[in-house]
This record gives C-alpha cells, sequence and structure tokens, in this order.
C-alpha cells in the first residue's frame, strides 16, 4: 500500500463504521445506584466488618490515626469473601512507581488443598504486605539491579476496588511501594507523608481559632483533559504510537481560531465513550462531574470533586487508565499527552487544591465576608508565602519533556509562578498591610433582559493565565500536565505550606492572643508580615502577555523554562532540607527523584530524535523524492511537446528537499556528540537536540505543505483533528 491509500482507508473505516452497541441502560436511577459498587468502602465495611475493626479502620481513614495491626486478619476474611461474591479469582497490590503510571502484580485467591481441589485464602499478611521486584522500576540508584527485594504496603485510606474484565474480575489494593531499606520507591509514600506533616502545622494554627484538634488534610479534585483520535490515524502514525504526540504536521487550513469547539455539542461517538467511561467510575466511586468539549478540536475535560489528596491521586490514576481502556472500545485513541498536535491548545490537568476536613471545614473558604475571617486569611497568607518562597520547587514538579511543550504556549500558565487573588481578596490584604479602606463589592447582575433573573456577581473575575489561581474557595494548580501524576504536586503543595503554616503558628504562638481582639491584631501582623515580603509573587494580570516576562524578571520572580533548567532545583540545599525536616523524603530519596527525572527527560528527547530520523529517511524523504520525480517527468514530458513551463515549484522542492537531508544529517550528528552525565545531558538536549529537531521538522512541515495529496503517507492534522 503506498502514498495516501493507508489514509484514505483509515477515512473510510471512519466514515463507514457502525455505532458502538452497548446494553447498559443510561438512567439516572441505575447511575446512583452503581455509584462505588466496586469499592470496599466504608458503608461496605460497616456492613461486614466486627464494630471494633470498622471503628479502628474509620478512624485511620477519616483521622490519620495509627492503624492497628491486629486488624487485618479481620479485614483480610471480610474483603476475600466480598471480593469473591464480585467474581474475583486473582488480587492485585496496586502501586505507584516513579515511571509515573499504574503498577500491579496479580496473585491467585485458590492455592492446591493437597486432595485434588483447591482453597481459596487471602491473610492479613497477604494483604498488608506484597513482595514486586524493586529493582526493575526507575529508582535513581536506591536499589541496584543484583538487589531486587522491594515491598507494596496496604494503603488502608485508599480503597479496595474490583477491576472487572469480560473474562473475570481482580481485586485491587492500593498500596505504598518501598525497598528493604524502607526508602519510597513510589509517588504514593511521599503524598501520605506530606499529608500527616500538613496535618500537623495546621493543627497548630487551628488551635488559635476554636478547632483544636481537628484533623486537616489536603485535598484535590484534578480536571484533566485529553484527546481523542480515531485508532485508524493513531496506528498509521508511528510518532503517535511511539512518543504520543505528532513529531512532524504542518498546520491545517483551519485550527481553533473559531473557537467553535470550546464547550460545543459533543460529538456522538464522543458522547457514547464519556457516558461508558463514567459509568466506570462510578463504579469504582471516583465521583466525576463534569465533562465538556475543550478548546482545540479533539479536545475534551473530565473533572471529579474533591477528595482527600492520596485518594485523588488513586482516582486520577484510575481515570486515566479508564479512558484509556474505554475509548478503544469506540475505536478511538486517548491521548494524554500535554501536546500532542503543535499549534493548537495543549492538555493539563489542573490541579485544585484545598485543606480541611469535616470538622475543621474547608480553610480557603473565604465566608460572605473575608475581611473578617481571621482563620481564612492566616492560610490564604501562608499560600502566598508558600509560592513566593518555593516557587522553583513548584515548577519543578510539573517538568517534563512533554509539558515543556505546553506550559507558556496557548490555554497554558507560564513557568513563572505567581499567585492570583481576584480583586477583592487582594484589596483586603493589602487594606491590611497598608491601612488602606476597604471598599463593599457586593453587587448583582443586570443582564438586561427581563426574563433573565438577577445574579450575584462574583467578588471577583476568573484568571486562566495564572499558575496559582485563587477560585473561590480553593487554589488552582494550573501548571501540571495531562500525562503527570498528581502525586508530586501534591507533595510539594503539601510540603510547602507546611512550612508556611508553621511559620504562622510561631509568629501567633509568640504574640498575645489572649483575647480575640489581641488575636486578630496578631493575625493582621501576620498577615501584614507575610505580604509585605512576599506580595511580588501576586499578580492579577495577563500572564500570557510579553509585559508580564520583563515585569516577572523586574519582581526578581524565577522563569525557569525547561525542564534542564527546573530539575536541578531538586539537588539544591533548601530542597533537600525542606523534605528532610517534615520527613517527606530523606536526602537518598529526593537524589534519587532527580536521577530518575533527569533520565525520563534524556530518554524521552532520546526515543523522540530517533523517531524523527527513522521517520524523515523512510517515510518523508521517500514522498518527497517521487514527488520531486513526478514533477521532473512531467516538466520533461511537456519540454519534449514544446510546452515551456513553469520550472519554480520543482527548484523549490528541491531545496527543501537538500535542507532536510542537511537537518537530518545535523540532527544525527549532535546525538553522536551528547555527554553522559545527567545534568550535562539534560542541557545538551535543550540546547542541541532539542533545537536540532525543531530544524528538521520546520523544513518536514514545509515539505508536506508541497507534496502532492495522493502521495502524502501519514494522515494530516485536518484528518486527525476534524474527521470523526
Amino acid at each position: 500500500m503506498s502514498g495516501n491509500a493507508v489514509r484514505l482507508e483509515a477515512i473510510s473505516e471512519i466514515v463507514n463504521q457502525e455505532p458502538v452497541e452497548s446494553n447498559v441502560p443510561f438512567t439516572e436511577s441505575s447511575t446512583a445506584e452503581i455509584f462505588g459498587e466496586n469499592v470496599f468502602s466504608l458503608t461496605v465495611m460497616q456492613k461486614r466488618l466486627p464494630k471494633d475493626v470498622y471503628k479502628s479502620l474509620k478512624t485511620t481513614i477519616e483521622k490519620g490515626a495509627k492503624l492497628d495491626p491486629t486488624t487485618a486478619n479481620a479485614v483480610a476474611a471480610e474483603m476475600k469473601s466480598w471480593a469473591l461474591e464480585h467474581g474475583a479469582t486473582h488480587y492485585a497490590h496496586v502501586f505507584y512507581p516513579l515511571t509515573g503510571l499504574t503498577a500491579e502484580k496479580h496473585d491467585s485467591f485458590y492455592t492446591p488443598d493437597g486432595k485434588g481441589g483447591t482453597l481459596a485464602e487471602f491473610e492479613g499478611g497477604t494483604l498488608v504486605q506484597g513482595e514486586p521486584d524493586g529493582s526493575s522500576f526507575p529508582n535513581g540508584g536506591i536499589r541496584e539491579t543484583f538487589e531486587a527485594r522491594g515491598y507494596t504496603i496496604w494503603d488502608v485510606t485508599s480503597p479496595a476496588y474490583i477491576m472487572e474484565n469480560p473474562n473475570g474480575t481482580t481485586l485491587c489494593i492500593p498500596t505504598a511501594f518501598v525497598s528493604w531499606t524502607g526508602e519510597a520507591l513510589d509517588k504514593k509514600t511521599p503524598v501520605l507523608r506530606s499529608m500527616q506533616a500538613l496535618n500537623i502545622q495546621a493543627q497548630r494554627v487551628l488551635k488559635f481559632f476554636g478547632t483544636a484538634g481537628a484533623f486537616v488534610s489536603s485535598t484535590a479534585g484534578a480536571e484533566q483533559e485529553y484527546f481523542l483520535v480515531d485508532k485508524n490515524f493513531f496506528y498509521a502514525r508511528p510518532d503517535l504510537l511511539n512518543a504520543g504526540r505528532t513529531l512532524f504536521g504542518a498546520a491545517p487550513p483551519k485550527g481553533q481560531e473559531f473557537d467553535d469547539h470550546y464547550f460545543g455539542a459533543i460529538p456522538e461517538r464522543v458522547l457514547a465513550c464519556m457516558f461508558e467511561a463514567e459509568r466506570e467510575c462510578f463504579k469504582l466511586g471516583i465521583p466525576v462531574k463534569t465533562r465538556h468539549n475543550e478548546v482545540a478540536p479533539g479536545q475534551y475535560e473530565i473533572a471529579p470533586v474533591f477528595e482527600f489528596s492520596n485518594v485523588a491521586t488513586d482516582h486520577q490514576q484510575l481515570i486515566m487508565v479508564t479512558l484509556k481502556r474505554v475509548a478503544e472500545k469506540y475505536g478511538m485513541i486517548c491521548l494524554m499527552h500535554e501536546k500532542p498536535f503543535a499549534g493548537v491548545n495543549g492538555s493539563g490537568k489542573h490541579l485544585n487544591f484545598s485543606m480541611g476536613s469535616a470538622d475543621a471545614g474547608n480553610l480557603f473558604d473565604p465566608g460572605d465576608t473575608p475581611s473578617e475571617n481571621a482563620q481564612f486569611l492566616v492560610f490564604c497568607a501562608a499560600m502566598i508565602r508558600a509560592v513566593y518562597h518555593w516557587a522553583p520547587l513548584l515548577r519543578t514538579v510539573v517538568a517534563s519533556a512533554s509539558n515543556d511543550h505546553r506550559l507558556g504556549a496557548n490555554e497554558a500558565p507560564p513557568a513563572i509562578l505567581s499567585v492570583f487573588l481576584g480583586d477583592e481578596l487582594t484589596e483586603v490584604i493589602e487594606a491590611i498591610a497598608t491601612g488602606a479602606p476597604l471598599k463593599s463589592r457586593k453587587s448583582v447582575m443586570h443582564v438586561g433582559a427581563d426574563v433573565l433573573p438577577e445574579i450575584p456577581r462574583d467578588s471577583g473575575d476568573r484568571n486562566r493565565t495564572s499558575p496559582m489561581a485563587f477560585t473561590g474557595n480553593r487554589f488552582e494548580f494550573r501548571a501540571v500536565g495531562s500525562n503527570q501524576s498528581i502525586a508530586g504536586p501534591l507533595v510539594a503543595m503539601n510540603s510547602i505550606m507546611a512550612d508556611s503554616l508553621e511559620f504562622c503558628a510561631s509568629k501567633l504562638e509568640a504574640a498575645d492572643t489572649s483575647t480575640p481582639e489581641k488575636l486578630g491584631k496578631a493575625v493582621e501582623a501576620l498577615v501584614k508580615e507575610i505580604y509585605t515580603e512576599c506580595k511580588n509573587v501576586v499578580f492579577n494580570g495577563d500572564g500570557y502577555s510579553d509585559e508580564w516576562h520583563a515585569e516577572a524578571a523586574k519582581r526578581g520572580l524565577p522563569n525557569l523554562k525547561t525542564t534542564a533548567d527546573a530539575l536541578p532545583v531538586l539537588k539544591t540545599k533548601e530542597v533537600t532540607e525542606l523534605f528532610e525536616k517534615y520527613e517527606v523524603l530523606s536526602a537518598r530519596e529526593t537524589e534519587s527523584r532527580y536521577e530518575v527525572y533527569a533520565e525520563q527527560y534524556i530518554m524521552s528527547i532520546n526515543v523522540e530524535s530517533n523517531l524523527m530520523l527513522k521517520m524523515a529517511k523512510t517515510i518523508i524523504f521517500p514522498a518527497a523524492i517521487r514527488y520531486q520525480s513526478e514533477l521532473a517527468t512531467s516538466l520533461a514530458n511537456l519540454k519534449e511537446v514544446g510546452i515551456s513551463a513553469d520550472t519554480d515549484t520543482l527548484s523549490y522542492v528541491t531545496e527543501l528537499i537538500a535542507t532536510m537531508q542537511s537537518a537530518i544529517k545535523v540532527l544525527a550528528e549532535a546525538k553522536e556528540n551528547a555527554p553522559e552525565d545527567p545534568e550535562e545531558s539534560c542541557n545538551y538536549c535543550r540546547d542541541t537536540i532539542i533545537p536540532a529537531m525543531n530544524s528538521l521538522r520546520e523544513v518536514a512541515d514545509k515539505i508536506e505543505g508541497e507534496v502532492a495529496d495522493d502521495l502524502w503517507p501519514l494522515p494530516t492534522y485536518q484528518e486527525m483533528l476534524f474527521v470523526r
């Protein structure tokens, strides 16, 4: 099959496809009934466990209390019975290694009984501990290849669940993953440690506001953006298949400039896929709430409501797995890469972050009068201080080769970390810091049509260009990439908030807070001190503008534009000491993260550059040569019959081919000279390999714009983005 035959066949398959039949009744009542049906939840445990065991587990889950080890056998027995009732034949310890993906080791419940039959066994020790290989996952030198022992440890705070398959079901048990030496090899363990540190420091602050001893957890709700592309196009693009993004591709005649896809009517095939994916999420107890078209053609979003951070982290991984699995059933591939298509909106995972619990409430809720809400003002000021002092760390935990394509581009915040507060909250804090009078901002909006009711106007507008935006009762960290685990960002946010809350608690403990009036004065002094020092990080304007980049430089705000710039932050004394102080990561564990993430960055660039060379040589160059040959033959034939023809196109195509050959050579030679040292290699990728890749893509995309359509072998942007 040659030329565009593959493309035409792919389009034909899509246009003539039969709708995917489903016998699932999509009704409101059935949705309510299935929510959490595959989860070993508190409700299930309350019905099945002895009262003392249930009470112990509930206290651990809801208040962070130490787990009583004697409860494991009772839980294991009931968990096994429940799983067998749901058709499970195997159980799996599910964990989250530093690859950022989900890993799982499956074992059967059944063992021979010695009499020709089998017994279903699942003891407390099996529930609590598993033993996968500890050396085959990225670990940054914590484990040598010959040192294989690693442990998975049951995370009781994240519920076990049943994962369905057409041929059976599996009991999945969320776990932490550590080495034989007890060091964290995963993303879950530091999340749990950082949540514990946050709780300790938050309680020190809360004792001044009448909620002493109230358990505090960070909470998260991550909006997941993604693309859907037909599988026929996907498998015809080696770059999508191997790298998750298009390494070549000329811009289509139409992109997203009409803004007609954003919140538009969802295509029927896509909506059917969304319905099924949401039902699968509901079964797993994932509280997905929102779905809609995103800005770019073929781009969509799903968003859950808030949960405790560790559960939200697990559920985010499940959402990604579920979207990918269900999409294939509908003949599509779900792309999580931050920039699968150049020139259109990239995909992020906006991380909505707050703090609180049933007893403490939402600590980022300003109430109706934020100027009078002293508790809120302290926690808000703590966030401002955290971002100001730890902006480089926040940039580092969202660093990756793929997210570098998105940060600072369309619909994505810049790499400069700043805080958006909105007009009212900014005025409140500035009034405290400067003594200026405070304006009242309560108002309603009159739309101008009598049939429409008056609505309350929010105290401030939204700002989609801010990396850390206050959005009413939470902060939205918008720099997280769509393909990333939210664990790393949550570890950083929990840790830096613990640091800021310790600062606040120490100031309040040193002040005279013996009366409400004196406490108010102490809070005002604290907020004033923090804002006076950290106000440069507050910015309510357009984060996309060139003016902001210049202004941020004047303010002294760091601008770590690439992963190569950001990763060395993990090696700094300040970051190492931060994580050590709050027992989130040891110095060795922090260093291991740098080694792993630097290696992943280098490998990503290496895979993409190898793939670019292969595609340029074996796909694009042959297509260009065929077109050049056709042009030359046609011109020669015309000349033989005495017709004078314009040779400009042939000359231009010949020039492009020569330029591409030169670009191929430059990239190939650049790859041969890459240094071995991780930091030097990261910088070399940034300064040499990536510019060479960009030059090769630029000329190849120009060639695509010239080669006859019947000779072009790769599905085009126009086809992938608009043919559904």
